[in-house]
C-alpha cells in the first residue's frame, strides 16, 4: 500500500513591507489601522515587486521546499499550482513555474478553488501519490498576487490583500501521512466575492466591472459567521472519517483571512488557542497561500507540528468553495 507524506515545506514572502499607515493615507477619513487591527488583525503586509508574476513567488518557495528534501527538480512527477491570480488566463502557471525550476519531467495543472485551493491540492496530490505508482515526488505551491488586481480606492480590498507563496513536496512513504480529506461549496456565492472579468460572462455588473478592468470586488455580503458556522462541522466529518475525535489533532491552521474568526473556531470546537499558528498580522491576507506559508513560519519558529502529530488544515474561499485536510506528521522521524 503506497502512503502519501509531506516531506518538507517553503515559503516566500515578499520585500516591499506595506504597513497598515501607509495605506490609511489613501483614507484620510477612515481609522483603517484602528479597524484592521481590531476586526482583522493585519497590522502590515507584503506586496510583489513590479517585475515580479505570482510564478515568481511560487518559484521561490518551491526552490526552497525542494533544497529542504534534497530533491532536484528534475525528480518532481507533477506540479499542481493553487492559484486565482495566474500569471495569464491560459496557460497554466505551474506549466510556467516548470519552466522557470526547470522540473522537466514533470505534469503539470493549475487548481482554482480561490482561497481554499492549496487545501484542495493537497488532497489531490494525496490521492495520486497513493494511487498512481508512477507519481513519487508531487509539488504542491499555493501562490498569491492580489496586489495585481486591487483597487486602491477602495478600502475594503486593498487593505486586506497581499501576496505571498508557500510549497510542501509530497511523496510516497511506507506510513501514513494523509489521513482524511473532504472538500464542499456553498455555490450559491459564487458571484459575492472575486475577479469578474477576463473570463466568457463578463461584464457582469451595472457598472461592467471598473470598465472591464480586473479587480477583486466584494459585490455582496457574505453571512459575517459563515466560517464559525460551517467550519466545525467541516472539521468533526474530516476527522470521523479518520476515526479520530478533535482532540486527537495536535495542530490546526486555518485559512489566515481574520484572527477573531480563528479564536472563536478554536472556542467552539474546544481546542487550546496554542494548538494553532496565524501569520495575517505581518504578512496580511496571501489567499490561498496563507496555509502553507503559516504552517512553515510556525515550523521556522519552532512552533509547529513535530513527528506523529496530527495536523488539521482547514480553508475556505471565494465561491464559497471549503477544504479539509488531515495529515500525520512525518518529518523529523
Amino acid at each position: 500500500m503506497r502512503f502519501a507524506q509531506i516531506l518538507s515545506t517553503g515559503r516566500y514572502v515578499p520585500e516591499r513591507v506595506v504597513t497598515n499607515a501607509e495605506l490609511g493615507k489613501l483614507f484620510p477619513e477612515r481609522d483603517i489601522d484602528g479597524w484592521l487591527r481590531a476586526n482583522v488583525g493585519i497590522e502590515e503586509r507584503r506586496f510583489m515587486a513590479d517585475d515580479q508574476a505570482t510564478s515568481d513567488l511560487s518559484l521561490h518557495a518551491a526552490r526552497q521546499a525542494l533544497e529542504r528534501a534534497g530533491v532536484v527538480p528534475e525528480e518532481l512527477d507533477l506540479i499542481i499550482v493553487a492559484t486565482d491570480t495566474p500569471d495569464y488566463i491560459s496557460p497554466a502557471t505551474a506549466t510556467v513555474l516548470q519552466a522557470k525550476l526547470g522540473a522537466v519531467n514533470a505534469g503539470t495543472f493549475d487548481i482554482n478553488t480561490a482561497c481554499a485551493g492549496w487545501v484542495t491540492a493537497m488532497d489531490t496530490a494525496a490521492r495520486y501519490v497513493m494511487t498512481d505508482p508512477a507519481m513519487d515526488r508531487v509539488l504542491v505551491v499555493g501562490a498569491y498576487g492580489m496586489s495585481r488586481y486591487v483597487d486602491f480606492s477602495d478600502h475594503k480590498t486593498c487593505t486586506l490583500f497581499a501576496d505571498g507563496a508557500g510549497a510542501t513536496l509530497i511523496g510516497a512513504g511506507d506510513e501514513p501521512g494523509f489521513l482524511a480529506g473532504k472538500l464542499q461549496a456553498s455555490g450559491d456565492y459564487y458571484d459575492a466575492l472575486g475577479i469578474y472579468t477576463g473570463g466568457v460572462a463578463e461584464p457582469r455588473t451595472p457598472a461592467e466591472i471598473n470598465e472591464g478592468i480586473p479587480r477583486v470586488q466584494f459585490v455582496r455580503r457574505f453571512p459575517a459567521t459563515f466560517n464559525s458556522d460551517h467550519w466545525p462541522p467541516l472539521i468533526y466529518e474530516v476527522v470521523e472519517k479518520a476515526g479520530m475525535t478533535v482532540d486527537d489533532v495536535d495542530f490546526f491552521v486555518f485559512t489566515q483571512l481574520n484572527l477573531n474568526t480563528i479564536k472563536e473556531i478554536m472556542r467552539i470546537i474546544e481546542q487550546p488557542l496554542e494548538k494553532t499558528h496565524w501569520v495575517m498580522d505581518k504578512w496580511g491576507y496571501t489567499g490561498s497561500a496563507c496555509i502553507p506559508m503559516a504552517l512553515d513560519d510556525a515550523l521556522v519558529q519552532e512552533k509547529g507540528p513535530k513527528y506523529g502529530d496530527n495536523v488539521l488544515f482547514v480553508a475556505s474561499g471565494g465561491g464559497i468553495s471549503m477544504a479539509g485536510g488531515l495529515w500525520r506528521w512525518t518529518i523529523g522521524a
